[in-house]
């Protein structure tokens, strides 16, 4: 033992105080504050305070700030050192044991009770309203992390920002599309992220410049509505992905703004359901799946549409 650890003596002296014996014995179960220590043993804050500084002196308890409070708990000298076994007879003998723990776990409880009225207040505006950490980027990394490592094309790919988030965990991305500007922006941007599995190529989504067989998924992502032929589109997906590939895609929904061929360009007011079954099977596709997986609130209230096929 160091120089500056407490003493055996002193530990021993600390812990045999019954009313500290009881802070150790609710430490030893749960995190607690100083509040809540004193509503399960109805003592003073000046009094509980005083145990803690004397427990925390002695290497037995420790806090951690959480907002505005600190939580109490056993350090690894209380939890598994020389008071363990003093722990485990005190709570057979200490009289107060058995109501102390069942005050616990009401105070736990309503902890728990806090939590849950937060998010029943919230229920129904959790997807709308601000919710710190919580990100449709996380969770695309949280899936991402889950597939196996693979060829990927990404059609349509514009400069590349879906493109780089694939490439981070797949073997080798490439990225297509018609605009030369866009690739060129794309380049740099994976040179200076220092990407080097992110293939730019510039081509047509209908007459694509890659191999057949050569990759293991393909995705459209808001891109086929600006093909001229989206069923060959389709068809070049199909060339291009090995046996057991799949094809994922994502775009509009049919519908009827107009607008869209001046603002975004669309050729296509997006598609329906069964007209992109159809377009699938036609090309070879088979276990397709569709579904309008995304609403926009404000109009024209645009759905996305998810396509998704094998090649068998």
């Amino acid at each position: 033992m160091s120089s500056s650890a407490p003493s055996l003596v002193k530990i021993l002296r600390v812990a045999a105080d019954p009313n500290r014996l009881r802070i150790l014995l609710l430490l030893q179960q749960e995190e607690l504050s100083v509040a809540e220590l004193q509503e399960i043993l109805t003592m003073g804050q000046s009094t509980i305070s005083t145990h803690l500084s004397q427990l925390k002196s002695a290497g037995l308890v420790e806090d951690r700030r959480t907002g505005k409070s600190s939580l109490y708990r056993l350090t690894p000298n209380g939890s598994e050192g020389i008071v363990s076994p003093l722990l485990t007879r005190a709570r057979a003998e200490t009289p107060e044991a058995k109501t102390d723990q069942a005050e616990m776990r009401r105070i736990v409880k309503k902890r728990q009770e806090k939590m849950r009225s937060f998010f029943d207040s919230v229920a129904g505006r959790l997807g709308k309203d601000y919710v710190p950490g919580k990100s449709w980027k996380s969770v695309a990394e949280a899936f991402l992390r889950l597939m196996p490592p693979m060829t990927i094309a990404d059609l349509g790919a514009g400069e590349g920002t879906f493109a780089m988030l694939l490439a981070q965990h797949a073997s080798r991305v490439i990225a297509v599309d018609t605009s030369s500007k866009m690739i060129e922006v794309g380049r740099e941007l994976a040179t200076r992220h220092c990407v080097t599995n992110l293939d730019f190529r510039l081509g047509d989504m209908e007459e694509l410049p890659i191999d057949s067989d050569s990759v293991d998924l393909v995705f459209f992502s808001q891109s086929l509505h600006h093909a001229m032929h989206p069923a060959r589109a389709i068809q070049e997906a199909f060339r291009i992905l090995r046996p057991g590939g799949r094809v994922v895609l994502l775009d509009l929904a049919k519908h009827r703004f107009e607008e869209a061929r001046e603002l975004y360009a669309d050729e296509w007011l997006g598609f329906g359901e069964a007209e992109l079954e159809s377009m699938l099977g036609q090309a070879g596709f088979t276990s397709v799946e569709t579904s309008i997986v995304d609403r926009d609130p404000e109009a024209p209230q645009f759905q996305t549409l998810l396509a998704i096929g094998t090649k068998a």
